[in-house]
């Protein structure tokens, strides 16, 4: 089973709904065995198809918080979840999609995940209306490799407040290359307080990863942004990076110029270890020395971290977004399963038409060929016998005027106790004719009895069929009844 891997870029919140699109995006196509099928960047409606896609979502569009979870399942869960993230979140919680993540934190807690609904419904629609049927959408800041280790539960109660630096990801999102100046000003302040705030509750050990340049999701209606941006070296000041920072079981994500990406990690992290990494490898994007250089200098201290890595982690991450109204229902037909499956419905819709058709031709022939035979007999019955005044069943009439006539004319009728009598004494044989014990006759059929003792040969049954007969023993009783074969 062959799975596609796809990063997703971060939402746009300065473009509107209505002209959101997609721009090219990096892929990994991975065989059932995790090796490497191909790699590359791709429009939407170019890629690749296989057995499993799982979207990267960018950690700019969420907010993974740490929260105790009411015990409940199904919609009231989902009519829960609301209250329990709404004083994390700036914008109305009923305009986000909310996801659980099926693991337990020390404590009780559980990570929830909250992501604007119109964007990801966008991501999700997109996919299942290019043919991609078998959807997973992970964190792409759950699929970092945690160096560090996993935090201990006083981290993750330390964490339980902090909604610190995930409110303005969820608020803001992605600004402009022309506003980074202020951006960076905003994001210096907050995250200073915020890691200040963090580092006083407990020093939690922190993953940081620079995902590249901002990529614009609306290239053709920011031509001027989207020339900035692809233009800018990844070290230049004026050029903004994707950051996603992970502390425990939360994480959040920042566009952030390159100038300011050390100071910004380090006041997140404060105290706390930092284990840093550089998202590289990624299809489509330039690789030349002076850019790996370049995006080093911005994070000094970090590690590569290959596309291909980032994908196969992106396997074994438990965290589907998926859920509640976007969870996978491969027995919805959407107008994308009926477009596949219209050819197939076509043949079994054609197929039964023919089947219906073609049995009712027949049933009309055999009733023609019917009707043809019982005319056919009627008339026979009433050339033979013109007196019949009333024919039901022109075969068993016929057959009771025959008897008659053989009665009136003398001859014995084949079913007659003398006919059956003298042709079971033909059929005797060896069998000595005092053996026999009784001689019954009724309904047409002749009962003989022997008497105890009398060893019947085997080929009593033959002599019989030979004189016309047919004959059946009661194996309980010995008892033989014997039939005219006729």
């Amino acid at each position: 089973m062959s799975t596609l891997i796809v990063l997703m870029p971060p939402r746009d919140p300065a473009v509107h709904s209505q002209e959101w699109q997609l721009p090219e995006l990096p892929f990994v196509l991975l065989d059932k065995a995790g090796q490497t099928q191909r790699a590359g960047r791709a429009a939407l409606g170019l890629l690749p198809k296989a057995s499993a896609t799982v979207l990267l979502i960018a950690a700019r569009d969420l907010l993974m918080v740490a929260a105790a979870v009411p015990p409940l399942k199904g919609p009231r869960l989902r009519q829960a979840l609301p209250n329990v993230v709404e004083d994390h979140l700036i914008q109305d919680p009923q305009t986000c999609h909310l996801a659980l993540d099926p693991a337990r934190l020390p404590g009780g807690m559980q990570t929830v995940a909250a992501v604007d609904r119109g964007w990801f419904r966008f991501l999700i629609e997109g996919f299942t209306g290019s043919g991609h049927r078998n959807l997973r959408a992970v964190p792409v800041a759950r699929c970092l490799p945690d160096a560090a280790g996993v935090a201990g539960a006083a981290a993750t109660q330390a964490l339980q407040a902090g909604s610190y630096a995930g409110e303005p990801s969820m608020a803001a999102g992605s600004m402009e290359a022309a506003d980074s100046a202020d951006h960076a000003e905003a994001a210096g302040g907050a995250t200073s307080a915020d890691g200040a705030g963090d580092a006083n509750g407990a020093g939690s050990a922190v993953t940081a990863c620079v995902f590249g340049p901002v990529m614009s999701t609306a290239p053709a209606l920011l031509p001027d942004v989207a020339a900035a941006v692809s233009s800018s070296a990844p070290g230049a000041s004026s050029a903004l990076l994707e950051l996603a920072i992970v502390r425990g079981a939360t994480a959040e994500g920042f566009a952030v110029p390159a100038a300011n990406l050390a100071a910004t990690v380090e006041a997140l992290a404060g105290d706390a270890p930092v284990t840093r990494y550089v998202l590289t490898g990624v299809p489509g994007e330039p690789a030349s020395a002076a850019d790996k250089a370049a995006l080093a200098a911005a994070l000094p201290g970090a590690r590569p971290l290959g596309f291909e890595t980032l994908a196969k982690h992106a396997l074994a991450c438990k965290f589907d977004l998926c859920q509640f109204e976007f969870a996978v229902q491969p027995w919805r037909l959407d107008r994308a399963t009926l477009r596949r499956l219209r050819v197939p419905i076509a043949l079994v819709v054609g197929s039964l038409v023919v089947a219906i058709v073609g049995a009712n031709v027949q049933w009309l022939m055999l009733a023609r060929q019917r009707d043809a035979i019982s005319t056919q007999m009627t008339e026979l019955l009433l050339n033979a016998f013109p007196k019949t005044t009333v024919v039901l069943d022109p075969a068993g009439q016929m057959a009771r005027q025959l008897s008659q006539l053989r009665v009136a004319a003398g001859e014995p009728s084949p079913d007659d106790f003398l006919a059956l009598a003298d042709g079971f004494a033909r059929s005797l044989g060896p069998v000595p004719a005092n053996a026999i014990a009784a001689l019954d006759y009724h309904d047409r059929r002749l009962d003989v009895t022997f008497k105890p003792g009398v060893n019947i040969d085997a080929d009593l049954s033959k002599r019989l069929a030979r004189n016309g007969l047919a004959a059946t023993q009661d194996s309980s009783s010995g008892k033989w009844t014997i039939r005219s074969a006729s």
